[in-house]
């Protein structure tokens, strides 16, 4: 143990930043602050020291063999509380300074939530962010991982720690010229027979919909599947079908969104979630800031 821990511990920091970097060599030296040259000198060294080999190169990237994908998933918890408690020993750790791994859903790209980050920027210019935006299954297990420090999901997880911070609601979202686009409201059974064009069936929306269609009888036509929601409403405004979408804050141009009334409530619980990691100072200042920011 005492052999392994002083010459292997930068080592394996520049391995586990490799990885979380995607195998970019340039951006993993960045966040360490070290030149790139030192960064491959130390996953080169790793390879020595342990006698396997670590990565494999592929152009501007590389490849992470899967010795050292398992090496990191090992190491990276037992580093990352090391870090902090030497920092807390030392008087060192710095809530104004580090870096923040953090995601937020397809859906939260415009409005409030870059409203939020960039405030946060202008007040904490020395904390770093690394954005991540993706589909919710794609963000939970980043966060189960340790590849993001936080995240705004949509719905909140069963088995991380989180609260609550917002509320999404759905409407029916329809093209310009469809009869019930004049509509204040309209019930969601009004649009049995329409042709629907909805996420994949791993999405949270589209099991949201095909529930909510059939507890009112019927299931939804899907004539059209495809992931980004932006997409989603220019079919849309091209007249090819309709669809349940969060409210979106910037309108698209020959989409109408009406909102749904009836029994059921047509929204969904929006959570600010953190890695089972212990968090830097510096993510736990992003946490505060959203969540007072949400006033929660």
């Amino acid at each position: 143990m005492d052999k392994w821990v002083p010459r292997l511990a930068p080592q394996l920091r520049a391995l586990v930043e490799l990885v979380v970097q995607d195998g970019h060599m340039t951006q993993a030296a960045s966040t360490l602050g070290v030149p790139q040259s030192s960064m491959s000198r130390r996953v080169h060294s790793l390879e020595a020291e342990l006698g396997v080999p670590l990565i494999l190169r592929s152009g501007r990237t590389v490849t992470l063999t899967p010795v050292a994908r398992e090496l990191v998933a090992q190491v990276r918890g037992p580093l990352h509380e090391l870090e902090l408690a030497v920092g807390t020993a030392t008087g060192t750790a710095d809530p104004e300074h580090g870096t923040v791994r953090f995601g937020f859903p397809l859906t939260m790209g415009s409005g409030k939530t870059p409203d939020l980050l960039a405030a946060f920027h202008r007040h904490h210019p020395g904390i770093r962010l690394h954005l991540k935006q993706a589909h919710g299954s794609a963000l939970m297990a980043d966060l189960r991982s340790g590849d993001l420090d936080l995240a705004i999901t949509i719905p909140p997880p069963n088995d991380l720690q989180h609260v609550i911070i917002d509320n999404q609601p759905i409407c029916a979202a329809l093209p310009q010229e469809h009869p019930l686009a004049t509509r204040v409201s309209l019930r969601l059974d009004e649009l049995h027979g329409e042709t629907f064009i909805a996420n994949p069936s791993s999405y949270n929306l589209r099991a949201l919909t095909e529930a909510w269609c059939q507890k009112l009888g019927f299931s939804p036509a899907v004539s059209i599947e495809i992931t980004e929601f932006a997409t989603i409403r220019e079919l849309i405004s091209r007249g090819l079908g309709v669809a349940l979408l969060p409210h979106n804050d910037r309108p698209t141009p020959g989409v109408v969104e009406v909102p749904l009334t009836g029994d059921t409530t047509y929204s969904r619980d929006i959570a600010l979630v953190w890695s089972p990691i212990p968090p830097t100072p510096a993510t736990q200042q992003l946490n505060s800031y959203f969540q007072e920011a949400f006033a929660v």
